[in-house]
């Protein structure tokens, strides 16, 4: 006997919009707007994701709960300095007397007394959906960072923030290592990496002059610099020979020269050792092993958590922002979410605390690889014990099996965590664990993380986020090739593709061909608004422009084109169509209304030659 299925309502779902502003600046589309919460700037949710059931709480507290000793909070009724703390509350913070005339140095002490600094300024213009006194809110309130060592600061640095207030950063990998790269190169990979949408880079050298390589790339930089000072620190000594007063003079001289930030590995603490004992790799981070052995040889603490205050003090002189770095973070999934970790990210926020009370500016490094399901809690864990410190993290990979492809294991991962919380994502490339990344692994690992980042950015509700990808869809829809490319991240790419199946801009698509468009049929119909907008029509098909060289060199990487095909749509012309005799790339498409391919591609040339 068969029953009958209970009547169903067509609409009975309703998506779970959770407040977050619509990404897109003019709300076009059908869709809801984000699923996020909304926006929470000058509180700890600003730009979040809905906690999933035993996430650990937001901190109660921001950098305002550790400020120096003596320091107070004055309510200031003016409304010309200060904060505005909820409930229409505006406070400053006031030194002592014995600390008056006091002079502020770093940004976190500037936003503190209520200033607004042109650095700060310079953010607003660049994050246009927040106001200067909103960065200078997030600034005092430790949840973002504006990385601007004074002397790069008198070099060529354009100011950025790091913080979830903010849109989500990415961070490019530079490095002279001792086999392979030296400053010239290293110089390129900069350039390389900005063009490709880096926000700030660190310079990790290991090998070469690694003074003559930083000091040209902080001279050359329009981004933040950062840097691992442990690795100059052993250059041309042994670990057991590094002393408190070498890694004073090294950070100092560092300093000096203009580095923006530093990683210290100050929280991997020798009682922390005895925890990654039985795991499957150990410790991964050089920063972190380095100082591990150097504990092991002396039976001491870790040397930069010793000397924390000193180097706090140092960093204040020329606001050095800390990344503190995460020496215990898992090495492969296994190792994922372990105590060592754990404990060590507990420090970090002890860490947090410390640096905050002398004014120095802090985001927090953080893991690394981590299976796709950890990814949420790894992020909120930071948050809570942190205190909302940027959290500026390494991929994480969701998966070890793939090296050569491990910018995208990756940043599959770097998007999970961007939504949940995280500020920066440092890239990974195709040559993570292989190899140092040549310039096309610098392209390929920004290109991904650009991806993870604005995927974040729109999800996230960030007002206008979405705005360019309309659009490009607005583009696509109308079947505006030029547009359509002039639009995308990599125009350059973006054409070459094309080129090579159809070097012509038609009224529909390579892919499916004139009759399968599913793109023009819809802008056919006329009840339809799509491919409709007047900013993007075109009049007719046109054959499109030569090659240019970086069209040629991608298409030439491919190999699916004979060096003739190339040469052809590098030099070709209305009256030249062949080259040495040889045939144009013919695609091929389907058609309901002729026989074979060679058919329809008669069918296609004649539509496509029709205005030639």
């Amino acid at each position: 006997m068969s029953t009958a299925h209970p009547a169903r309502s067509r609409y009975q779902y309703v998506p779970p919009t959770a407040g977050a502003a619509n990404p897109s600046s003019r709300c076009d589309g059908t869709a809801p707007s984000s699923f996020a919460l909304p926006s929470d700037i000058g509180g700890p949710l600003t730009y979040s994701s809905p906690d999933t059931p035993g996430m650990p709480p937001v901190s109660p507290y921001t950098a305002w709960d550790f400020l120096p000793d003596g320091w107070t909070i004055r309510d200031d009724a003016s409304g010309c300095l200060g904060h505005n703390q909820g409930a229409g509350r505006t406070i400053v913070a006031v030194p002592p007397d014995s600390a008056l005339p006091f002079r502020p140095v770093t940004q976190l002490e500037h936003a503190r007394l209520g200033y607004i600094t042109p650095q700060m300024r310079r953010v607003a213009d660049r994050e246009p959906h927040l106001t200067a006194e909103q960065v200078r809110d997030e600034v005092a309130a430790g949840r973002m960072i504006i990385p601007a060592n004074r002397i790069h600061l008198g070099y060529r640095l354009d100011p950025m923030c790091i913080g979830r207030a903010g849109k989500t950063k990415i961070n490019a990998n530079l490095g002279a290592s001792p086999v392979s790269s030296n400053v010239n190169e290293e110089i390129e990979k900069l350039n390389w990496s900005v063009r490709w949408g880096a926000d700030t880079a660190m310079d990790l050298s290991t090998g070469g002059d690694l003074d003559a390589c930083r000091e040209a790339i902080i001279k050359h930089s329009t981004v933040p610099i950062g840097t691992v000072p442990m690795y100059s620190m052993i250059i041309g000594r042994k670990l057991e020979e590094l002393t408190y007063d070498i890694i004073l003079a090294t950070l100092e001289h560092q300093a000096q020269q203009g580095v923006d930030y530093f990683t210290i590995h100050a929280g991997t603490l020798l009682e922390h050792l005895p925890l990654v004992k039985d795991r499957l790799i150990g410790i991964v981070s050089r920063g972190g092993s380095l100082l591990a052995k150097w504990m092991l040889i002396h039976n001491k603490q870790n040397p930069m958590y010793d000397l924390w205050d000193s180097i706090c003090e140092l960093c204040r002189k020329y606001d050095v922002s800390f990344s503190i770095g995460d020496g215990l973070r898992p090495g492969g999934l296994a190792d994922a979410t372990d105590e060592a970790q754990l404990a060590e990210l507990d420090v970090l926020g002890e860490l947090t605390e410390k640096a905050w009370r002398h004014g120095v500016q802090v985001m927090i490094e953080g893991p690394g690889h981590i299976p796709f399901d950890q990814i949420e809690y790894n992020m909120k864990i930071e948050r809570s014990l942190c205190h909302g410190a940027p959290f500026y993290v390494l991929g994480p990979l969701v998966t070890d099996v793939f090296p050569g492809y491990d910018h995208i294991t990756s940043c599959i991962g770097a998007t999970a965590a961007a939504y949940h919380g995280a500020a920066m994502l440092c890239y990974v490339t195709p040559k993570e664990h292989l190899g140092l990344p040549k310039l096309d692994d610098v392209k390929q690992g920004c290109i991904a993380y650009k991806i993870a980042a604005h995927a974040a950015d729109v999800a996230l509700g960030i007002p206008g986020t979405r705005d360019w990808d309309d659009e490009l869809t607005k583009a696509r829809a109308a079947l505006n090739w030029e547009k359509h490319f002039d639009l995308s991240f990599d125009p350059d790419t973006a054409r070459a593709f094309h080129d090579e199946d159809l070097d012509v801009d038609t009224d529909f698509c390579a892919m499916c061909g004139h009759d399968w468009c599913s793109v023009r049929i819809s802008k056919e119909i006329q009840e339809f608004a799509s491919g409709k907008d007047s900013e993007y029509a075109w009049e007719k098909p046109k054959v499109s422009e030569a090659l240019t060289d970086e069209q040629k060199r991608i298409l030439q990487q491919r190999g699916v084109l004979s060096p003739e095909e190339i040469h052809r749509l590098a030099s070709k012309t209305r009256a030249a169509v062949t080259v040495a005799g040889s045939e144009p790339k013919a695609p091929v498409c389907h058609s309901d209304y002729v026989e074979n391919a060679e058919a329809a591609r008669q069918v296609q040339e004649e539509v496509l030659t029709e205005e030639s």
